[in-house]
């Protein structure tokens, strides 16, 4: 038995005492719905209140990023420099012969010295050159989609400074996971403890062994030492969550889901208290409490000595933890 139980019970047993007798009562009356309504009702006068410890407050509205961890693999950015090197090749072979074929359809047609046998060799090559530019482009775009999908400007800016190593490139996986709702736009990558910002941008095509989505990260001015092959841990920063922030104290689980206390105020019985059970939905995690939906912050929701109020309804809850995130 914890320690404030231990402390609670003498002062719990002796305000138990007349709700089990009004409890006792009802069930004469055979009012069921009466009875469900006081298991998950009760009422404690300034004095208790202040006995038990019981401390209420306006939970904070508060909108807080969703986050999902991933892993990250720092790539070797020497194939995108590749790749980009065959894209540009290819394209000015293509240009050249598509140049060449006008040339000596000109010629050809005016008669000066170029015979069709030279011109359908030319047209040939050109269609070569087109095949295995649509070949090569869409190598690149299955190995680097999110940088084919870029502006010109920004592409070449990036590509610049991955190519002077004033940026690196990482892929994030994320297990289990095959497709995405929304894209993250920010990334938070985790190097030996310092939380480096980068740039989500946007999902790769081609899979990896683990045979799940993955995004491309792009971080700028990354600690040294990180280099190809390295892998480290992701935060990815999803749509912000709205609702309001809780102390874990305040929180209960059972059955039935997550729930609160709510305080109202008795009107027939001034200085008295109503606490009745509140469900809410948990959201996610925020330090040492938790982003719940359900209930305003408006509502008074009793931020401590929620387990007394548990103990005198006699209900099979626990405190919410990490696992019913």
């Amino acid at each position: 038995m914890s320690t404030w139980i231990r402390r609670a019970l003498p002062i719990v047993l002796l305000i138990a005492l007349p709700h089990l007798a009004q409890a006792a009562a009802d069930d004469d009356d055979d009012k069921p719905a009466s009875a469900a309504k006081a298991s998950d009702m009760t009422v404690l006068t300034s004095q208790q209140r202040h006995a038990l410890g019981i401390v209420v407050g306006h939970p904070p509205a508060a909108q807080i990023p969703d986050r999902i961890d991933s892993l990250g693999l720092v790539l070797d950015t020497t194939t995108l420099v590749a790749d980009v090197g065959d894209v540009s090749a290819i394209s000015a072979v293509e240009h050249s012969t598509k140049a060449e074929v006008t040339r000596l359809q000109g010629l050809y047609g005016d008669g000066a010295g170029a015979s069709l046998k030279m011109l359908e060799a030319a047209k040939t090559e050109e269609a070569k050159a087109a095949a295995q530019t649509r070949f090569t482009q869409a190598r690149f775009n299955q190995h680097w989609a999110p940088l084919a999908r870029m502006p010109p400007v920004a592409r070449q800016k990036l590509l610049t400074a991955v190519a002077h190593g004033r940026a690196l490139l990482l892929r994030a996986d994320l297990p289990g996971r095959h497709s995405l709702g929304s894209i993250p736009t920010v990334a938070q990558v985790d190097v030996d403890g310092i939380h480096v910002s980068g740039t989500v941008l946007g999902v790769m095509q081609q899979t990896d062994e683990s045979q799940s989505v993955g995004l491309l990260v792009g971080v700028a001015n990354a600690p040294a030492g990180l280099t190809p092959g390295a892998r480290v841990p992701i935060t990815l920063m999803m749509t912000k969550r709205s609702g309001v922030l809780l102390p874990r104290e305040a929180v209960l689980y059972d059955e039935r889901g997550a729930y609160v206390f709510e305080q109202v105020m008795s009107k027939s019985e001034p200085g008295s208290a109503h606490y009745a059970r509140h469900d809410v939905k948990l959201l996610q995690r925020q330090g040492e409490g938790w982003l719940v939906s359900g209930v305003d912050n408006d509502d008074e929701v009793v931020f401590q000595g929620a387990g007394v109020l548990w103990s005198l309804q006699g209900a099979g809850a626990q405190a919410a933890d990490d696992d019913n995130d």
